[in-house]
């Protein structure tokens, strides 16, 4: 298991203690069914513990533009000016509707690392993805090839091999492959980055995520995943003719495949602190208010 960037070390407990605050902040509009309110809050919550943070910072990925939601905005600098240069992954609450509607999943949530070590996504709005402890797996092999293999690495019947699918219709062929296969299928709404912990780590309840889901999720999801010694792949799926030429426009391709080393740099760390009760897989499971954080000293120039 990965250890945990030292506690003693100022800008890590100064990056902790900003998804602190966003849960903080959004906690009193959990249930509200207030989307808005529960994102808007956690913002707020964020820029504002993020402003003396002794570091040239910079956000590289956010999340809210596709949603029309308050959101900490792609190329916002954060932060003193002072100290070392990093970059950011962030989602001040990943599971928003989850929080809005007092349901467990929901997490304010951020990857922090060099500059420069982050795929550059642009204005992505939607990625495929596969997640997985089981090493060498392919993106664009057939579904059911890739739970056998997994199947193999774990020494059990396909039947025993748990697949999580994004329920949605762009994901409905990657369910039914799961299903036809003999897999167990987990679907879910919400909650992206929390079913992807729990297939990455190695006591991990889930063997695989796939299917396409929000692009910022996946940059601070293969942060996590690589600290916990996981496995992905992903490539940018634009679900729209707006979304690809803007992607065209700003010369991001999107046909390429990436692997860790192209989605996160090997110096990252990653904090999360939950709005609501979160599973990270056995042994990590988050009460609201509690955080967990993994990854390498060395994103803080250490």
């Amino acid at each position: 298991m990965p250890s945990t960037p030292p506690d003693d070390h100022p800008l890590a407990r100064a990056l902790a203690e900003a998804t602190r605050l966003a849960a903080v902040a959004a906690a009193p509009h959990v249930g509200s069914g207030d989307r808005d309110a529960v994102d808007g809050a956690a913002v707020a919550g964020m820029r504002a513990a993020l402003a003396d943070v002794e570091a040239d910072g910079r956000v590289v990925v956010g999340e809210g533009e596709k949603d029309d939601a308050p959101m900490l905005h792609l190329g916002e600098s954060f932060g003193t000016g002072r100290g070392p240069a990093i970059d950011i992954a962030v989602d001040p609450v990943d599971g928003t509707s989850l929080a809005a509607a007092g349901l467990p999943g929901a997490m304010a949530i951020m990857a922090v690392a060099p500059r420069g070590a982050f795929l550059d996504i642009g204005p992505a709005h939607y990625m495929a993805k596969l997640v997985s402890r089981v090493p060498g797996l392919e993106l664009d092999a057939p579904i059911g090839e890739t739970i056998g293999r997994i199947a193999t690495a774990r020494g059990v019947p396909v039947i025993e091999v748990r697949v999580a699918v994004q329920d949605r219709p762009r994901n409905a062929a990657a369910a039914r492959a799961v299903a036809e296969a003999g897999a167990s299928v987990e679907p879910f709404a919400h909650g992206d980055v929390e079913r992807c912990l729990r297939a990455a780590g190695p006591d991990g309840d889930l063997d695989l995520v796939v299917g396409i889901g929000g692009a910022p999720e996946g940059v601070l999801t293969a942060a996590a995943v690589r600290a916990l010694g996981g496995w992905m792949q992903a490539r940018l799926a634009p679900q729209s003719a707006s979304e690809s030429d803007r992607l065209v426009a700003a010369g991001i391709p999107v046909e390429r495949v990436a692997g860790l080393d192209e989605l996160c740099g090997p110096d990252a760390a990653v904090y999360l602190t939950a709005v609501t009760p979160c599973d990270l897989g056995p042994g990590r499971r988050l009460a609201p208010g509690e955080s967990w954080g993994l990854g390498s000293a060395r994103a803080f120039g250490r």
